[in-house]
């Protein structure tokens, strides 16, 4: 990480700030639906009563509480990885202690790639149910603008995902005022409500939670389906930790983002009591007429941010997957030559637009969509949880009992919740799965595909050492230069060069094998980037480690070789690159139409040339075939 831009090289109260625009986005807008999802749910709605507004209320505090506030922020957030937080950082921790191919290993990676997959399927509704939700605010000012609602809310999603490749630099900034403007409003909203009915402040007594469910079992369960729309964002606490600690993050949920939450619930409520026919938009209803159009003016800008984190997290999510080996190369932009967290991935950006615009188009209105959101968050905190379990009981060493009795307590809450979206599928619910089942298709697919590609490879190569010794012994021709040869096995022979020795009959004086390894870590320092090792005759072995954080630059890398002796001059190096063209058997050990699949994302893999960032006037690419 760029030392300059580092989060312990800024102030906590800054770094709070820009926490509250990168972070809180998600959950600082739930405010727009919750309420409105509880009361007046097409299937399920809940009669207006004190009792039960009382309950809602006390189930949507306790929640807050028991799983941002205990399980994320106080709990999960400890297990940082060098800093970096997320699901894929918590898989590579708790894969450190479990013995390699073992069952655990194999459970943990499963749960790890299916939890990534549901990310997606969470990334593609967060924009489109926010945006939706703020805009649908102009139909409470003039029932007239309600056939614009969805024309505007394409066109603001589609502004949105156009500007991702000018990256957010520019506007970042701005990102951390505007929702410390928005938390603000939503405590003074709800503060001026509260003061009709001040009664509401007794929901934060657990009793009348446990009351409602007591009173209505049935319409209680139901209704956790919708309470839990109050808490969903919640992994982005976590996993966009590394950009600026976790005590910044702390600090701005514990200070502003939790008290202006509860309060303006808090005044929905009290709204609601007082004035029931509210429910058609209990937030908007919080205004006066006058401050509607503003309102929606700011609700737009922080679901536009809001949305800004998810995108810029799956972007995120997805060169980590690329780094760690679960998803083809593809083509990453860095959009700011200060952080190195910013970046650009066209083929994410254009995927999850168009699923977005399908989204708005299907559902029309945030009611519709919130049948759809849920069931794939739900899913992901229990797989943390499950995860989490492995890291106390075999990183940390915590005891079987402590552990257990931690990890039963979590489970519970998100089993209750997954259980009550459960009943979303029919009408909605099913989006998020089959989204996230095709991303979970599609990387185990990849993994297991690139698994047998270097199995079948392996099995036809030559050992090196005995290669290199011969070559010594029959005297091959040297020509001026160095060649580098890429290769994932660094103890046999690359076919590249096996074919450049066929075809030109001659070796360059320098032969330099390098292999780039991703460790399960975010950054490598750059003292630890690169180790050379000298063989005979003027061959070299190089192996590059980055972190799944870092960005691969090769040059850059090979350039510190000169620190061991050996330089390399750019302009007198080729490097030279195996291409596989892939051949399907029906005898193979993956099923005939994953090898369909297998051979489609391969085909349209990015270059390792643009991955590695190497100079393409210094490349020589030579192929062989490969059958699966």
């Amino acid at each position: 990480m760029n030392s300059d831009t580092s989060p312990e090289n800024k102030p906590l109260g800054a770094l709070a700030l820009a926490a509250l625009g990168i972070v809180y986005g998600d959950i600082g807008t739930s405010p727009l639906y919750t309420i409105k999802e509880v009361f007046a749910n097409p299937h399920h709605p809940v009669p207006i009563t004190p009792e039960n507004v009382l309950g809602i209320l006390s189930l949507i505090v306790w929640s807050l509480i028991v799983v941002v506030t205990i399980k994320y922020v106080l709990f999960i957030m400890r297990a940082d990885n060098k800093g970096e937080g997320g699901l894929m950082a918590l898989m590579a921790l708790a894969l450190r202690p479990l013995a390699e191919g073992s069952r655990e290993q194999k459970t943990v990676l499963t749960l790890g790639i299916f939890g990534t997959a549901l990310f997606y399927g969470d990334g593609v509704i967060t924009p489109a149910i926010s945006v939706l939700s703020a805009v649908e605010g102009l139909e409470i000012a003039t029932p007239a603008l309600k056939p614009y609602v969805v024309p505007v809310t394409l066109v603001v999603l589609i502004a949105l995902f156009s500007f991702q490749r000018h990256g957010t630099a520019g506007i970042g900034a701005l990102f951390g005022p505007v929702m410390v403007l928005w938390f603000f409003t939503l405590a003074a909203l709800g503060i001026a409500n509260i003061a009709d009915h001040s009664d509401v402040l007794l929901a934060i007594n657990p009793q009348f939670a446990e009351a409602f469910i007591a009173a209505n079992p049935t319409l209680g369960f139901f209704a956790m389906g919708a309470v839990f729309l109050a808490v969903t964002g919640t992994e982005a606490l976590y996993a966009d930790m590394g950009h600026f600690g976790r005590r910044p993050v702390q600090l701005a949920w514990l200070v502003l983002v939790l008290p202006a939450l509860i309060l303006n619930y808090f005044g929905q409520g009290a709204l609601l009591l007082a004035n029931p026919t509210a429910i058609e938009n209990p937030f908007y209803r919080l205004v006066p007429e006058w401050g509607l159009y503003p309102l929606v003016g700011l609700a737009t800008l922080a679901t536009v941010i809001a949305s800004q984190a998810v995108i810029s997290g799956a972007f995120s999510m997805t060169r980590q997957a690329i780094q760690l080996g679960y998803l083809p190369r593809m083509e990453v932009q860095h959009t700011s030559e200060h952080e190195i967290g910013q970046i650009y991935l066209p083929a994410v950006n254009w995927l999850l637009l168009a699923a977005v615009i399908g989204l708005v188009l299907g559902f029309k209105s945030s009611t519709n969509l919130a049948a759809a959101y849920g069931i794939a968050v739900s899913g992901m905190m229990i797989i943390t949880t499950l995860i989490a379990y492995i890291v106390v009981r075999r990183l940390w060493g915590w005891s079987l009992a402590a552990s257990g009795a931690l990890t039963a307590a979590l489970l519970a809450v998100d089993v209750a919740f997954l259980a009550a979206n459960a009943i979303k599928i029919e009408d909605g619910g099913w989006f998020p799965l089959v989204f996230g089942m095709a991303v979970f298709t599609a990387m185990t697919t990849w993994r297991l595909g690139r698994g047998l590609v270097s199995e079948r490879v392996r099995s036809d190569a030559l050992p090196l050492e005995p290669f290199v010794a011969d070559m010594a012994a029959n005297r091959v021709p040297r020509v001026p230069g160095t060649a580098v040869f890429m290769t994932q096995d660094m103890t046999n022979v690359p076919f590249a060069l096996l074919h450049s020795l066929k075809h030109y009959k001659v070796l360059h004086e320098r032969v330099v094998f390098v292999t780039v390894a991703i460790l399960d870590i975010p950054h490598v320092p750059d003292s630890d980037r690169v180790v050379t090792e000298t063989l005979p005759d003027e061959f070299y072995r190089i192996r590059v480690y980055y972190g799944y954080m870092d960005a691969p630059n090769l040059p850059t890398a090979l350039a510190r070789c000169a620190e061991s002796g050996l330089e390399l001059d750019m302009m007198d190096t080729t490097f030279f690159l195996g291409r596989e063209t892939l051949i399907t058997s029906f005898d193979s050990e993956m099923p005939y139409w994953r090898e369909l699949l297998f051979v489609a994302l391969f085909r349209n893999a990015g270059s390792a040339t643009a991955f590695f960032q190497i100079p393409s006037n210094r490349v020589v690419e030579l192929g062989s075939q490969v059958v699966l």
